[in-house]
């Protein structure tokens, strides 16, 4: 999967310059507050989050910046298979352990200044591991040590690990499916991102024809209304 990640490469490809539009528009709607902390989201699964995460870092990292993905989904997380490494070990496992006294493991990607935390063994308790004090602390620790955080989670509905995930980050991304995503259910999903006060950046609407727009993917600064 990492190949499709050197589309990237030429900075005049249709991917490279969506993404680019992506990280322009986050970075101006941070002007206020900053964007350390991003979480990209979605509706229901297969809708291309995870790609996007990855795409995202990448871009962040072209500018200069110390990128890390945390890969928050502990049940079906991908990110591994992205990058080519091993998911035996990642969040799930950090957050069973004693973190006092402990500098926390990322693996440093092909990617220059693109670092993961994979979601590691999956735990029959994720939503539980995502609440606890030490994914707080977690976060804590690793904000630190990196100009970018992002966080690939779950989809919404169906599941509360994105909602939880929410209080962690300083803004949330949804990413949609053009022509897939149904629309009641993109706005059920916003509206569970409203309820627990997640501030909103936009919708990515990704999987857009090359032939109606020139882009891969497309970043609108708004989402469904109405």
């Amino acid at each position: 999967m990492i190949e499709e990640l050197e589309l990237l490469s030429n900075p005049k490809s249709r991917v490279a310059e969506a993404v680019k539009t992506i990280r322009t528009n986050l970075e101006f709607s941070s002007a206020d507050h900053g964007n350390k902390k991003i979480m990209l989201t979605s509706t229901v699964p297969a809708e291309g989050k995870s790609f996007i995460t990855a795409c995202l870092a990448q871009s962040y990292a072209a500018l200069g910046k110390k990128v890390l993905i945390i890969d928050c989904d502990l049940r079906r997380g991908r990110q591994y298979e992205i990058f080519g490494i091993s998911n035996s070990k990642g969040l799930s496992n950090v957050l069973i352990s004693d973190l006092e006294g402990v500098k926390i493991e990322t693996i440093k990607t092909k990617i220059k200044g693109v670092y993961l935390l994979p979601g590691g063994t999956v735990p029959p308790n994720p939503s539980e591991l995502l609440e606890s004090q030490k994914m707080k602390l977690v976060v804590e620790m690793l904000e630190d040590d990196y100009d970018i955080l992002l966080f690939d989670c779950p989809p919404v509905i169906g599941l509360s690990d994105s909602l939880i995930v929410t209080r962690y980050v300083d803004t949330t991304v949804v990413v949609a499916a053009y022509k897939t995503t149904p629309r009641e259910m993109l706005k059920k999903t916003v509206k569970s991102l409203e309820a627990v006060n997640a501030r909103i950046a936009g919708v990515i609407f990704n999987k857009v024809p090359s032939s109606n727009n020139g882009y891969y993917n497309k970043y609108y600064n708004s989402y469904y209304e109405g």
